[in-house]
């Protein structure tokens, strides 16, 4: 965990921002009733792949965890509760749009040669997880020192 107040701070606006980031992504989604299915559906590099995620059968699942999964992780984030849980969870989302926006080389249009913002934001979410970023500022480090959670050690790995 980061000992400075500036190192604490940069992890705490990171953490914040991030989270932000998801949560209003889901909650637009959320409350718009956007669906996944023309995007995955348009989508050139590993098509095959991403189109079984919008057939009709499968459709209600993806956009029922591409909404509620991006607001979950934001409140994860923006709150600092159970970050190691979210962080994952977040970098298999925007590894997974990475792939899902390439048109290869390019990562969705010739200004972003192999890289683009989804794997920066996956590194950041790593970076908040291994520097134990909901106890900068966060209910984690709140939550992990609660009667419950002591007498429950098999608890703490979700907040520790």
């Amino acid at each position: 965990m980061p000992t400075s107040t500036l190192d604490r701070g940069l992890v705490f606006l990171m953490r914040v921002l991030t989270g932000w980031l998801f949560l209003y992504a889901g909650s637009w989604q959320i409350l718009q009733g956007y669906s996944a299915g023309g995007f995955l559906n348009h989508v050139k590099t590993f098509h095959d792949l991403f189109a079984a995620f919008a057939t009709p059968a499968v459709l209600p699942y993806t956009d029922f965890l591409m909404k509620w999964g991006h607001f979950l992780i934001g409140l994860s984030l923006v709150s600092g509760f159970m970050v190691r849980v979210s962080g994952p969870f977040g970098i298999l989302l925007m590894v997974t749009y990475h792939f899902a926006h390439m048109d290869w080389p390019f990562i969705e249009n010739h200004l972003a040669l192999f890289v683009d913002y989804h794997l920066t934001y996956a590194v950041v979410i790593a970076y908040l997880m291994v520097h134990h970023a909901g106890h900068v500022w966060g209910l984690d480090g709140l939550v992990e020192r609660l009667p419950f959670i002591e007498r429950n050690p098999a608890l703490r790995p979700l907040f520790a």
